[in-house]
């Protein structure tokens, strides 16, 4: 079997399959009348990931080493992380709005992997004596399933702003946001009378005994089902950042170990180092604010949509731009 070219039909293949199943996912929200679209699309991305794994296997066998060695495998093997997260949480959550925005993510990464990288970075090569580890495994493929993770939870967050139109919705419950919801706006105050007490006597004369001034909210409350969309989002999101979290600081403890057997150190603020610790910051503070103080809704959406940035510079953007141990030196 000619594994090159079962690799050129695979990622072609599921670059396809995940254009047609974002389409599958679009519609369905827009005509939610179809019959079976939503099992299409659902069928669509679990189709997508046993192509990718295969793909993946593939190389495996080609090139004699676990396929993370360079840019389009890691690539690759993200999208295949992100597709894995998309059909857990679709099935726990029972909802559809996952695919939505994991499906366009997913398929633009492929397309990148397969039609913008240079052809000599899709090619399995010999690794580099500093790679010739078991560690290459561990540590990679568990920093690329977080990553896979944080993207999703991120997305989710992102998706929560847009339904609620960024405002300030209060979820009240437990920190996964069950319980009721309502949009709140400023509060204004108005006069309100508590205690009117009439005086007997022969006139009958009403006399106001006790006025009180009291702050009244005055809310705009979006549609129930907007406000169960997000709701759902909201819960969604924090369970899929829960997840990546403990996978990102396993991924870090295990890729400092690695780093002390290969260069004598574990830790040189390499860039890469330098942005995974800032990526482990900011998820730290999301899962702070929401267990700790109980933050829901706008606030942390925002610090999750904020990370969601801070993963791609960690994972893409100081590989190819920045100099340092990590880097493939695409640009630079």
């Amino acid at each position: 079997m000619d594994l090159v070219r079962l690799e050129n039909w695979l990622d072609n293949g599921a670059f396809a399959v995940l254009f047609v199943t974002m389409l599958l996912y679009w519609v369905g929200t827009a005509f939610k009348d179809i019959p079976y679209i939503w099992i299409l699309g659902t069928a669509g991305m679990a189709i997508a990931n046993l192509s990718i794994a295969t793909l993946l296997g593939a190389r495996w066998l080609e090139a004699g080493y676990f396929p993370l060695s360079n840019l389009y495998e890691s690539l690759f093997f993200l999208t295949w992380g992100i597709t894995t997260i998309h059909l857990i949480a679709e099935n726990r959550s029972a909802s559809h709005l996952v695919g939505v925005v994991t499906a366009p993510v997913a398929m633009s990464i492929t397309a990148f992997a397969t039609l913008t990288l240079p052809s000599s970075m899709q090619q399995a090569e010999p690794l580099v004596p500093a790679l010739k580890s078991n560690w290459l495994m561990m540590h990679v493929s568990v920093m690329m399933l977080s990553y896979a993770a944080l993207m999703v939870g991120s997305l989710l967050a992102i998706a929560f702003l847009i339904v609620t139109r960024g405002q300030n919705i209060q979820l009240q419950g437990s920190s996964v946001g069950t319980g009721g919801y309502r949009l709140y706006k400023s509060p204004t105050l108005v006069v309100q009378s508590e205690i009117a007490v009439f005086a007997a006597s022969s006139s009958t004369t009403a006399v106001l005994d006790k006025v009180k001034t009291s702050p009244i909210l005055n809310s705009q409350t979006l549609s129930p089902q907007r406000l169960s969309l997000a709701e759902t989002l909201d819960n969604i999101s924090y369970r899929v950042i829960g997840l990546g979290f403990p996978l990102l600081t396993i991924g870090i403890i295990a890729g400092g170990v690695w780093a002390n057997e290969a260069w004598g150190s574990y830790w040189s603020w390499d860039p890469k180092e330098t942005w995974a610790l800032i990526t482990w910051l900011v998820f730290a503070a999301y899962l702070h604010a929401r267990i700790t103080r109980s933050w829901q809704g706008r606030r942390p959406a925002i610090l999750a949509a904020i990370g969601f940035v801070v993963v791609w510079i960690c994972y893409l953007g100081v590989n190819i731009l920045g100099k340092g141990l990590h880097s493939y030196g695409w640009f630079l």
